[in-house]
C-alpha cells in the first residue's frame, strides 16, 4: 500500500481523466501514474478568488468576535460589515454553491497488486474473523483501497450571512452577549465532506484512450497491450468493491471490451466500438464517484 499526503486549498470537487495524445507512447505504467496525477490536479483547481474572499470573511468574523470581548462594538460592527463585504463578492459570483469549499486533505491510497492479491486478501480477512482477530482484519482491510479522498471543509453560505446580520442587530440592541454567541456558532459550523475518487477507473479510461489511438493507427499488438492493462484495472476496481448507479455494469463493460478486442484482432473496424466503451466508462465512472458528508 502506497500512501501520499496533499494538503491545498480547494473550490472544486470534479474530476476528469487526461486524454492521452503524447507525440510518445507511454508505458502501461506512465500511463497509470499520468491518471493519479491529473485526477489530483483536478482536485485542487478553480474558484480560488471565492476561497479568499471567505477566508478573509471569516477573518473580519473573528475580529469582530475579539472587539466584543474586549467591549468594542463600534470595531465589532465594522468588521462584520467588511465580512458582509467579502460574501457579497461571493454571492454575487456565477453559480455560487451553497456550500463554499474552504480547506481540504487530498489523500492518494493506491493498492499495488492484482484481482487475484485482492481476492487472497480478503479471503485472509475472512479466516482472521472466523478467529475472532478483528483487529488484525480491520488492518488488513485498510489496505484494500486504491482512490483518491478528497476531504473538503466548506462555508455554509446559506446560514452564515444570516449569522452576521443578526449579530449585527444584537450590537445595536446592546445585547453584546448574544451576539458573542451568534459569532461563535458562526465560525464553528462549518461542513465536511470526502469525496472519494477509485484509481483503477482513473486509470482504466486513460489506457482506454491510448488503446484506441494505437488502434486507429494500426497498431495492433500495442491497442491489445493497453486494452488488456484497462481490462485489468477494471477487474482491480471490482474486486475492490467500488460500485456504480450507472445503468452500466462491469458486465456490459466487460462486453464491450470483448467485442473491441475481437475487431481489433480481425477487421480492425473498431472505432465505433471504442466510442461506445468510451461513453460506457464515462457514464459508470461518474457515477461510481461517491460524497460522504461528516
Amino acid at each position: 500500500m502506497k500512501k501520499t499526503i496533499i494538503s491545498a486549498i480547494v473550490a472544486s470537487l470534479l474530476l476528469s481523466t487526461s486524454v492521452v495524445a503524447d507525440s510518445k507512447i507511454k508505458t502501461v505504467k506512465e500511463v497509470g501514474s499520468s491518471a493519479i496525477q491529473k485526477g489530483t490536479q483536478d482536485a485542487l483547481t478553480t474558484q480560488d478568488r471565492l476561497i479568499l474572499e471567505a477566508i478573509n470573511s471569516l477573518k473580519f468574523t473573528n475580529s469582530a468576535l475579539v472587539a466584543l470581548d474586549k467591549d468594542d462594538t463600534k470595531a465589532a460592527l465594522a468588521n462584520i460589515e467588511k465580512a458582509l463585504g467579502k460574501l457579497e463578492v461571493i454571492l454575487s459570483a456565477k453559480n455560487t454553491p451553497k456550500l463554499l469549499p474552504i480547506d481540504s486533505n487530498v489523500a492518494i491510497y493506491e493498492f499495488i497488486g492484482t484481482k487475484k492479491d485482492v481476492i487472497k486478501t480478503v479471503d485472509h480477512v475472512k479466516d482472521l474473523l472466523d478467529d475472532n482477530k478483528v483487529q488484525v482484519a480491520r488492518e488488513l482491510l485498510n489496505t484494500l483501497q486504491s482512490e483518491i479522498d478528497v476531504t473538503v471543509v466548506s462555508l455554509p453560505l446559506v446560514t452564515y450571512p444570516d449569522s452576521l446580520k443578526l449579530a449585527g442587530k444584537y450590537i445595536h440592541d446592546g445585547k453584546t452577549d448574544e451576539a458573542k454567541k451568534v459569532l461563535e456558532v458562526a465560525l464553528s459550523t462549518f461542513s465536511k465532506t470526502v469525496e472519494i475518487i477509485p484509481l483503477p477507473l482513473l486509470k482504466t479510461t486513460d489506457l482506454i484512450m491510448v488503446s484506441s489511438n494505437l488502434s486507429k493507427n494500426e497498431k495492433k499488438e500495442e491497442a491489445l497491450k493497453y486494452l488488456d492493462a484497462a481490462e485489468e484495472e477494471l477487474d482491480i476496481a471490482e474486486a475492490l468493491g467500488y460500485v456504480s448507479s450507472s445503468s452500466n455494469t462491469y458486465k456490459s463493460l466487460h462486453e464491450v471490451l470483448k467485442e473491441v478486442r475481437k475487431e481489433i484482432k480481425g477487421k480492425n473496424k473498431a472505432e465505433k466500438l471504442f466510442d461506445e466503451l468510451k461513453s460506457k466508462m464515462k457514464d459508470f465512472k461518474d457515477k461510481v464517484f461517491s460524497s460522504k458528508e461528516k
